[in-house]
């Protein structure tokens, strides 16, 4: 990461927010914290940027979901499981789900596309959801920064490596785990 700032400087921003625009949680985290630990990385440019793309990010997943969704939807029947979910907390929840779908795992992919597919006020959206990314960037660009300062270079690095070790466990056992669930069920629906 450290490579990646000296070697793009300021562009190295744009890409920040071109990540965030996508997604991008871990790149922000890890962003803040080698700003934190070696000097790289202005945190308010940094802030400023992760902001703007994850706004303009799921701005335009909004359109996307109002203009297009039906579509979209039939053509990626395995995301309704998840666009049910984000649909009811929606309707549930409203601003609070607005302002708080960035932190849902599993739902933050389709959470402004739902809003949009479920015809959500245009201007309303808009405010919201400007709120909703200063939060998210600011929230994971402190946590990054705080991380980064508190372990310094050295354990940031293994914490890192650390980290990324168990996750990819968890994703490899549930892999496993469900596929084993799902060759049961055949097996039981053959019996």
């Amino acid at each position: 990461m450290a490579e990646f700032w000296a070697e793009w400087g300021a562009l190295a921003y744009v890409g920040a927010a071109l990540w965030a625009f996508f997604e991008g949680e871990t790149f922000v985290l890890a962003a803040a914290a080698i700003g934190a630990t070696v000097g790289m990385v202005d945190p308010w440019i940094l802030l400023g940027s992760v902001w703007l793309g994850s706004y303009l990010g799921d701005q335009t997943w909004f359109y996307v979901g109002r203009r297009y969704g039906p579509g979209i939807l039939s053509r990626f029947p395995k995301s309704q499981p998840r666009v049910e979910a984000a649909t009811r907390l929606l309707e549930q929840y409203g601003t609070l789900f607005i302002l708080t779908f960035r932190f849902l795992y599993g739902i933050r992919n389709v959470a402004s596309l739902v809003c949009g597919l479920a015809g959500y006020n245009w201007a309303r959206f808009v405010v919201l959801n400007f709120i909703a990314a200063g939060i998210w960037a600011g929230s994971f660009v402190a946590a990054g920064w705080f991380l980064g300062s508190w372990l310094g270079v050295e354990r940031l690095f293994w914490s890192i490596c650390v980290l990324a070790g168990v996750a990819l466990a968890f994703f490899v056992v549930r892999h496993f785990w469900c596929r084993s669930r799902a060759r049961a069920r055949s097996r039981a629906a053959a019996e």
